[in-house]
């Protein structure tokens, strides 16, 4: 029987990002939090995190970051390490990431209560 992470992960090329689908995924609040905490901590493990979601949930939002091109994951034994595809955003969509981090932390420094705002320590 294979493990489920023997398959590679599904990810768009920097060529293949879409705006669209981008900001459709950014739309969420846990999935801001989590771009968020990438941000602040990358290489972070998915394991590593809790957003105040179920586990399924969770594995929803890190999948729709993924294939929208939000972030890169690479296995690392039963892990995934995830990172910001930062540099690829910035040369696809300018600002685009700065302004989504902006605004989060806006939303953190004024008590904004939002869904996944709070981050891992939810």
């Amino acid at each position: 029987m294979a493990s489920r992470l023997a398959n590679p992960l599904a990810a768009p090329a920097e060529d293949e990002l879409d705006l669209f689908r981008a900001m459709s995924a950014l739309t969420d609040p846990v999935r801001r939090a989590i771009v968020h905490h990438i941000a602040q901590d990358p290489g972070t493990a998915c394991s590593n995190s809790n957003f105040g979601v179920s586990k399924s949930a969770l594995t929803r939002h890190w999948r729709v970051l993924r294939e929208s091109g939000i972030i890169k994951q690479e296995v690392d034994g039963t892990r995934h390490r995830n990172w910001l595809r930062r540099e690829e955003l910035d040369r696809r969509f300018p600002g685009l990431l700065d302004l989504v981090l902006a605004a989060h932390e806006a939303a953190l420094r004024k008590g904004v209560p939002d869904q996944g705002l709070t981050g891992p320590s939810a």
